[in-house]
């Protein structure tokens, strides 16, 4: 992998840094590792004693919060008649199937069949209970080996909880891959898109470090001129470190991404993001995007407050750019059948290979099951 030197000129790049070769797995087809956390719901959408379908990568899963305020995760099908779990009733802390009333425990165990007598067949233990976790206002789930889940760690976010910052929720419906939105907030060199509200921004690649796990990258940024969203400025805090130039630090640390702005003359970053995008259908071609954005609050009370919604304003403008392009993207791979991308910027052929090299062979699922959009019903949450 390369690494850049701090004035931005790439060092010598390796024999293999051009297009993927022909027997490399093409990235677009690469599932994300499930032994990890993923984020599949706000908690403020699990209501008490209610239910409510999500989904990571194709497997449909249905949360449901008890009468006692925890939060559990069971497979999103009733082990009687396969109707999904996210249509029951909650009672207590057991989820009951709509059809037959069957009961489920948190775990996924069947606690309960109303009319089984003795004698007749013995029925299925149940259904798989997934670890579930809540932080950060989110629901984490643990798709993978459960074995795994209590030794590792949740993300680590620790301006969320300081008095220093206020946090802005996103939860957004992607329509591509979800390596496409790695490589967008990495590759900051698309600025021309984002030109009618943040004006003519430079971005200079300070430099970079890549390893088997993890990419980080350093821009220095400057306003060249052109029209600047207001908000543009409240957000990187002008005004109160002075300055005129930022440095944006952005690291891919797989599964998940953070992005941290340090105004010139500050102490610390204006602002700090955390995203992770977690797959929601069989071929992974659809994310549903998290982020956490940590705003500093400036030394005037009230001011944040005050600039909230013009904040959220301009950040789901700068949102909804991105998402054009990076659904185009996935809309070119759909129709030429293969990844045709000719990149030419090393920081993303090292990302690429991160998120090729961690990630895991998609499964194949009929395409009744694995094609189907598993839960429109939390699409574009804020």
């Amino acid at each position: 992998m390369t690494e850049t030197d701090r004035a931005g000129a790439p060092a010598a790049e390796p024999a293999g840094h051009n297009d993927p070769a022909p027997a490399e797995a093409d990235l677009r087809s690469v599932g994300v590792d499930p032994d990890y956390w993923y984020p599949v719901a706000l908690s403020r959408r699990v209501r008490r004693e209610r239910v409510l379908a999500t989904a990571f990568a194709g497997e449909r899963i249905a949360l449901f919060r008890g009468r006692s305020g925890e939060v559990h995760a069971l497979e999103d099908r009733c082990a009687h008649r396969q109707v999904p779990l996210s249509m029951g009733v909650v009672e207590g802390d057991t989820l009951r199937c709509r059809y037959h009333a069957w009961a489920y425990r948190g775990d996924g165990r069947i606690s309960q069949i109303p009319y089984l007598a003795k004698g007749d067949r013995r029925p299925p233990r149940g259904v798989r209970g997934y670890p579930v976790r809540e932080a950060y206002g989110l629901v984490f789930v643990f798709p993978g080996d459960p074995r795994r889940a209590a030794a590792t760690p949740l993300p680590e976010l620790p301006a969320f909880g300081s008095p220093r910052y206020r946090t802005m929720t996103y939860s957004r419906t992607v329509r591509c891959h979800y390596s496409f939105m790695h490589e967008n907030l990495l590759d900051m060199n698309h600025q021309f898109l984002h030109r009618g509200v943040v004006g003519r921004l430079h971005p200079r690649l300070l430099g970079y470090e890549a390893d088997e796990r993890s990419v980080e990258a350093r821009y220095l940024f400057t306003h060249a001129g052109g029209k600047r969203n207001r908000s543009a400025g409240l957000l990187a805090a002008e005004g109160i470190g002075g300055g005129t130039a930022d440095v944006m630090t952005i690291r891919t640390e797989y599964p998940y991404q953070t992005l941290d702005l340090v105004p010139e003359n500050a102490e610390r970053p204006a602002f700090r993001l955390w995203a992770a995008y977690v797959p929601e259908d069989a071929e992974q071609r659809t994310c549903h995007a998290y982020g956490l954005l940590m705003i500093e609050k400036p030394g005037i009370p009230g001011l944040l407050q005050l600039a909230w919604p013009f904040i959220r304003r301009f950040t789901e403008r700068v949102f909804a750019e991105d998402r054009m392009a990076v659904e185009a993207e996935q809309r070119a791979w759909d129709e030429q059948g293969e990844d045709r991308n000719h990149e030419v910027f090393p920081l993303i052929l090292d990302v690429r290979e991160v998120l090729r090299a961690n990630g895991v062979p998609l499964r194949t699922r009929p395409a009744a099951y694995g094609g189907a959009a598993p839960c429109d019903a939390v699409r574009d949450q804020e």
